[in-house]
């Protein structure tokens, strides 16, 4: 049995000779990994357990990747690395918009990867997964995102899903209220300083993220956006919680 702490890593390609050796490599530095050869496969394994990363080929018999990524971003938080033989910059951003953390270009060295998730798991899990008494909470609006427990709650207490890029996004902005962020800036906070800088990315993630905290996503007021400069928390936030 894993230890608890040990992050769960589900890995789904098509390739055994890929597979089969990353899975050894993934396991021997510290991770603990379940191995699927498809995307149905990768659905069953879910269903039967919990993970913390899933690493995904995008080229797949079946469901590709993309699909998969896009299924998973609909209905789990859990963080995606794709792997991709292309290196065009079109199926990358493709991956990003429909919600992929990092993506890795083969051939890559398997290390790469291994930092690349580590990187990804601190990112998604900042808050740890038990409630911290120390934690913060940002009240803005109507709403109230927890910084601990990476939950944003309505002034009902209804907890609404984000995913782990809107929620990056908005804990950002909330954090420099009324300040205007460029794209290339919230990019570095959102995605990390190795991301390469897709402007299309933050603006896709802008949009879902105002669908869900806008009353009316065509007309913001809360996120509003800044031409020429990039985008803006145009409310008032009081910061609940932690250390001042």
């Amino acid at each position: 049995m894993t230890d608890s702490d040990t992050p769960r890593i589900l890995l789904v390609d098509d390739e055994p000779s890929i597979r089969e050796p990353l899975s050894d490599y993934l396991t021997g530095q510290g991770f603990a990994v379940t191995a699927a050869a498809s995307a149905a496969e990768a659905r069953s394994v879910l269903r039967a357990q919990g993970v913390d990363l899933v690493v995904s080929d995008i080229m797949m018999p079946g469901e590709d990747g993309l699909s998969f990524t896009r299924h998973l971003h609909e209905t789990s938080n859990i963080p995606v690395i794709l792997l991709t033989a292309r290196a065009e910059d079109t199926e990358r951003i493709v991956g990003l918009e429909i919600g992929a953390d990092d993506y890795v270009v083969k051939p890559f060295n398997p290390r790469e990867l291994v930092a690349r998730i580590r990187t990804v798991l601190r990112r998604t899990q900042a808050g740890g997964r038990t409630l911290d008494a120390g934690g913060v909470s940002y009240a803005f609006g109507p709403w109230v995102l927890r910084e601990t427990e990476r939950v944003l709650v309505d002034s009902d207490g209804t907890e609404v899903a984000l995913s782990s890029g809107e929620y990056h996004l908005l804990h950002a902005l909330v954090r420099h209220p009324r300040q205007v962020m460029s794209r290339d800036r919230l990019l570095d906070l959102v995605r990390g300083r190795e991301a390469e800088i897709f402007d299309r990315a933050i603006d896709n993630l802008v949009s879902r993220l105002r669908k869900k905290i806008e009353e009316d996503a065509a007309h913001p007021q809360l996120v509003k956006t800044v031409w020429g400069g990039g985008y803006t928390l145009a409310c008032e936030v009081k910061r609940l919680g932690g250390a001042a």
